[in-house]
């Protein structure tokens, strides 16, 4: 029962980021920039902690490339939270991750089956619903800055693929996207905003929903295989919008509930597809 458990646990900890960028954007608790940097030190602190209890050297670990990486996801996906719903924002951002790495896989060369090619094929027709213009349409700011998080979060995911030590990477990673982020905020300083509950949403997106649930996310890894980490991932924007319906308010329109039937369905065959053809 401890895989399933901490499975469970760290998709919550996934969508948690979601409703806790949301929630601080959208009361005007925090601005993005601030909000991007405070989650950005609060994690760092929180997996140098961890490094250091679990006597993990991180002295040199990480990447400039993965730091920057890093900093991107985190800033558009704080910019974007400003003017969009949760549900639809995890959507685009998980999306975006797996095409990205579908296609790196394309562009390295590898094939993929009629079935896989389809299934993308579906999930890039969902996305270009989500995304056509309408009422329940996300603004376009604001999904592109989702979809380039998204694309951003793939990259680093690629470059930490393999890592010796994920959780020292991670850290090494972090640690060296807090200036970046500081440096990013500091010109608006003098409009800068934020209450004691921007700094908790803050604090708690970044120690426990990316600090704490990166850190149980690499130690589940390592007892699933590559299609059930891929699959069950594709939870998370299910769970950001039923948690969006109940915290924010937010409505849970037939568009997203298509949509996220469509695109999360097309990866889903992609990935069981890859799987068969490896077997």
């Amino acid at each position: 029962m401890r895989v399933p458990l901490l499975t469970c646990l760290t998709m919550l900890a996934f969508a948690g980021n979601s409703i806790l960028c949301r929630l601080a954007l959208k009361g005007a608790h925090v601005d993005p920039l601030s909000f991007t940097a405070l989650r950005l030190a609060s994690g760092a602190l929180v997996l140098v902690l961890l490094a250091w209890l679990s006597s993990t050297r991180i002295r040199g670990a990480g990447s400039w490339p993965g730091a920057i990486a890093l900093f991107l996801y985190a800033v558009c996906f704080s910019l974007a939270y400003v003017g969009i719903e949760a549900g639809t924002g995890a959507l685009l951002l998980f999306a975006s991750v797996q095409l990205t790495m579908l296609l790196y896989g394309i562009a390295r060369g590898e094939r993929l089956s009629r079935v896989s090619l389809l299934g993308l094929a579906i999930s890039i027709a969902g996305l270009v619903y989500l995304l056509l213009p309408g009422i329940a349409a996300p603004p376009p700011g604001s999904a592109a800055l989702m979809i380039v998080a998204g694309a951003a979060w793939g990259a680093y995911s690629l470059l930490g693929k393999s890592a010796a030590s994920p959780l020292a990477t991670t850290a090494g990673n972090f640690a060296r996207a807090v200036p970046l982020g500081l440096v990013c905020a500091a010109p608006f300083v003098a409009t800068q905003q934020w209450d004691h509950r921007g700094l908790l949403y803050a604090v708690l997106s970044g120690a426990v929903a990316s600090g704490l649930g990166y850190a149980i996310w690499y130690d589940v890894m390592k007892r699933l295989s590559v299609l059930k980490a891929s699959t069950v991932q594709l939870t998370v924007p299910v769970i950001s919008a039923l948690a969006g319906v109940a915290f924010l308010s937010e409505a849970l329109t037939l568009r997203l509930v298509l949509a996220c039937a469509a695109v999360l369905g097309g990866i889903a065959l992609v990935l069981a597809s890859k799987q068969l053809l490896r077997s």
